[in-house]
C-alpha cells in the first residue's frame, strides 16, 4: 500500500473532487474525466469501472450522476485501496474489487448497466516505466479484445460499454465488438484543431442494431501549438474537464 508521504493531493473539476494519487506511478489526467463525461448513466443504474486505478472515473460519473451503484475492478492492490480512500473521502459509494478481469471475480459475475474502461495503451515493447506501478498501469499487457470482451459479459441486454483509448487501438476495439456488440460511436479527441486525435472515446450497446457512426472531432486544446504555461482548453473542453459538464450531447 502507498504511505502518505507517497501521496498527492489532487483536485478535480475544480476541486469539487479530490483525489490521492501517488507521487510516482500511474496519476490520472484528463481521460478519465473524459470517459465518465461519456457514459450516459443515469440514476439508479449500475456501473462497472474495469480497470479502475484510484477511482476517478468512477467518482467524476458518481459526482455527475446521483444514485448510481458504482463497482470498480482493478488489478493492483495498491490502486484498489486508494479507490476505496478516494470515496470515503468523497462521499460516494463505490464498491471496489481487486482481481484480474480476464478472471473475473466471482463477486462481479452479475449484469450491469454500463460498463466503462480506461485501458492501458502504451505498447508492451516500449521502453517501460521505472516505477513498476506505472508501468503495470499504463503499457499494454492484457490485449485490448480481451477488454472488450470482459465488459460484454458483463452487461446487461442494451447495456452500454463506454471506453478510452489510443487511436491506434481502435481496429483491434472495434473487431473485438462483434457479434453481441452494437450500435457503436466513436468520438475522435482532437489535441488541436486540425491535428489527428491521438485517443477516441467509444460507445457500443450490447443487442444494438444501429449502424456504426463515426463523429465529429471533440478538440481539447485552443490555438495551433502549445504556447506557453497556461490553460489553453477550448470552451467545450473546459465545460467537461473543470465544470463537470457530459459529453451527451456529442454523442447524439
Amino acid at each position: 500500500m502507498f504511505a502518505d508521504a507517497e501521496l498527492s493531493d489532487d483536485k478535480f473539476l475544480c476541486g469539487r473532487l479530490r483525489l490521492l494519487q501517488p507521487l510516482k506511478g500511474y496519476r490520472a489526467a484528463t481521460d478519465p474525466v473524459l470517459l465518465a463525461a461519456a457514459c450516459p448513466a443515469e440514476p439508479g443504474q449500475s456501473v462497472l469501472d474495469l480497470g479502475c486505478g484510484a477511482g476517478a472515473a468512477a467518482l467524476c460519473l458518481g459526482l455527475r450522476v446521483s444514485g448510481l451503484a458504482l463497482a470498480g475492478l482493478e488489478l493492483q492492490p495498491a490502486y484498489a485501496d486508494l479507490a476505496r480512500r478516494n470515496a470515503l473521502r468523497n462521499g460516494i459509494a463505490v464498491e471496489v474489487h481487486e482481481g484480474d478481469l480476464t478472471r473475473m471475480p466471482p463477486s462481479l459475475r452479475r449484469d450491469f448497466d454500463h460498463v466503462i474502461a480506461n485501458p492501458p495503451y502504451y505498447p508492451a515493447q516500449g521502453s517501460p516505466s521505472p516505477v513498476a506501478a506505472r508501468a503495470r498501469a499504463m503499457q499494454v499487457d492484457t490485449p485490448l479484445s480481451a477488454w472488450v470482451a470482459a465488459a460484454t459479459r458483463r452487461l446487461r441486454p442494451g447495456g452500454w460499454l463506454t471506453l478510452i483509448c489510443g487511436a491506434d487501438g481502435l481496429p483491434e476495439v472495434l473487431g473485438a465488438l462483434a457479434p453481441k456488440m452494437g450500435s457503436a460511436a466513436v468520438l475522435p479527441l482532437a489535441p488541436r484543431d486540425g491535428r489527428p486525435a491521438l485517443r477516441v472515446l467509444l460507445r457500443a450497446r450490447k443487442g444494438g442494431r444501429a449502424p456504426f457512426r463515426l463523429l465529429a472531432p471533440f478538440v481539447i486544446h485552443q490555438g495551433a501549438a502549445h504556447d506557453g504555461d497556461r490553460e489553453s482548453y477550448t470552451p467545450a473542453a473546459n465545460a467537461v474537464l473543470r465544470d463537470g459538464a457530459d459529453l451527451l450531447d456529442q454523442f447524439g
